[in-house]
């Protein structure tokens, strides 16, 4: 288990926001919570520990999931990404390399594999 592993989970829906967090827990890593974009920049301002942002496309405020994938990479280019949407059909083209998308409802063993791979 790699407890000292972060994951910023960036999500709207508290509800989402925790099953998101558990996933990031049953991989073995430590889940960070931010309610949207603006919140997740700010937690990455002041953090360096945080290996992969796990966010909804969705979201309030101005900025959506893909758009903050795209500033964390100009930003802090190590950090990996899992993208997930209900809505949207999210093509690899409009996602920083190796970034995984999942449509939602996504199988939560994927997600999990997914962040082990990410971390790996």
């Amino acid at each position: 288990m790699q407890t000292d592993t972060y994951v910023l989970v960036v999500e709207n829906e508290p509800l989402l926001l925790l099953m998101a967090g558990d996933l990031v827990e049953q991989a073995g890593f430590l889940p960070i919570y931010a309610k949207n974009a603006a919140e997740a920049v700010d937690i990455l301002e002041r953090r360096s520990d945080v290996c992969i942002v796990f966010t909804d496309v969705d979201m309030p405020g101005g900025m959506n999931g893909i758009e903050l994938a795209a500033l964390v990479r100009g930003r802090w280019p190590p950090i990996q990404f899992i993208v997930v949407s209900g809505h949207l059909n999210v093509m690899s083209d409009d996602l920083p390399g190796q970034s995984r998308f999942f449509r939602k409802p996504y199988d939560s063993s994927r997600i999990v594999d997914a962040l082990i791979e990410l971390a790996a």
